[in-house]
């Protein structure tokens, strides 16, 4: 069953194209990553099957409705990529009111130890911090039972242990059936929870396909190790330096190896690996 689609959706702001000709499905029981640079498009493809814009050409669709019918609204949640709350309401008032906008709601104390609320009920939003916020609006995009949501980069600036939280309250919400957007910049985050990859470049959906799938698109290896300078090699077409560990990826691991043993660098702590999500998508950006 497909619940959420865009169907050839293009929309530009002024002369600055956002989306063009974009299709998109979004099943019952999945989890898709929209992945790709700042300006790539991804918060206006949400935006539009969320109905916070309209597109200029193409449909949006929300369980076979358009998006700003209120049948297809209750079914979803949603957190914004920028969510604000009055600041005089504390945390407990928050969840109050956003329950109240739904006939079957999420109870209030469940919501509150879903999210390790706890600490935070009598807490007024101006008192909170940037990280507690953005718990928060996680856990108001939950509270009307969705069978479906949409994440904006929605684990930007928690701690490591809070995003590690809601990553196993999302996957627990997906074996129970429901289904996820997101856009993220935490490429570990879409390794995790996506069972598909989107890769979206200049408002165009480039590559499709499961983690596995697009790192397979980029058939090299990973050359790590330690030097005090990195020697240039012809047969790595990507490098990256992060203090003294230089980072290669190479589409022949023995020929750069090989270059590298016979190159006067005095290194050390070689290591090859397959490629990560990271740079299997870094390479494919620098295709375009």
């Amino acid at each position: 069953m497909t619940l959420a689609e865009l169907q050839n959706v293009s929309k530009s702001f002024g002369k600055v194209r956002a989306l063009l000709d974009v299709n998109f499905t979004l099943k019952a029981g999945e989890t898709v990553a929209f992945l790709g640079p700042n300006g790539a498009g991804k918060s206006t493809a949400i935006n539009i099957l969320l109905g916070l814009r309209r597109s200029q050409k193409g449909k949006a669709l929300l369980f076979g409705a358009s998006p700003h019918e209120i049948r297809a609204k209750r079914r979803i949640g949603v957190t914004p990529q920028d969510a604000s709350f009055p600041h005089g309401l504390t945390v407990n008032e928050l969840i109050r009111f956003a329950r109240a906008h739904y006939p079957e709601a999420m109870r209030q104390a469940d919501i509150i130890g879903a999210f390790n609320l706890k600490a935070l009920v009598n807490k007024r939003a101006l008192e909170m911090s940037g990280g507690q916020q953005r718990q928060l609006a996680v856990a108001l995009a939950f509270v009307g039972k969705p069978e479906m949501v949409f994440m904006d980069e929605p684990t930007t600036g928690l701690d490591t242990q809070a995003r590690s939280a809601l990553w196993d309250y999302f996957q627990t919400y997906r074996k129970n059936g429901g289904s996820m957007l997101l856009t993220t910049h935490y490429l570990e985050e879409a390794e995790v929870l996506a069972d598909r990859i989107i890769l979206i470049n200049k408002g165009r959906i480039i590559k499709e396909g499961s983690v596995a799938d697009i790192k397979n698109l980029v058939p090299a290896r990973i050359i790590t190790f330690r030097a005090k300078t990195a020697p240039k090699l012809t047969h790595a077409r990507w490098h990256k330096t992060d203090g003294d560990m230089h980072i290669f990826l190479a589409q022949n691991a023995d020929d750069a190896v090989r270059e590298l043993v016979n190159s006067d660098a005095n290194f050390k702590d070689l290591e090859v690996q397959s490629a990560s999500l990271e740079m299997a998508i870094s390479t494919l950006l620098e295709d375009q």
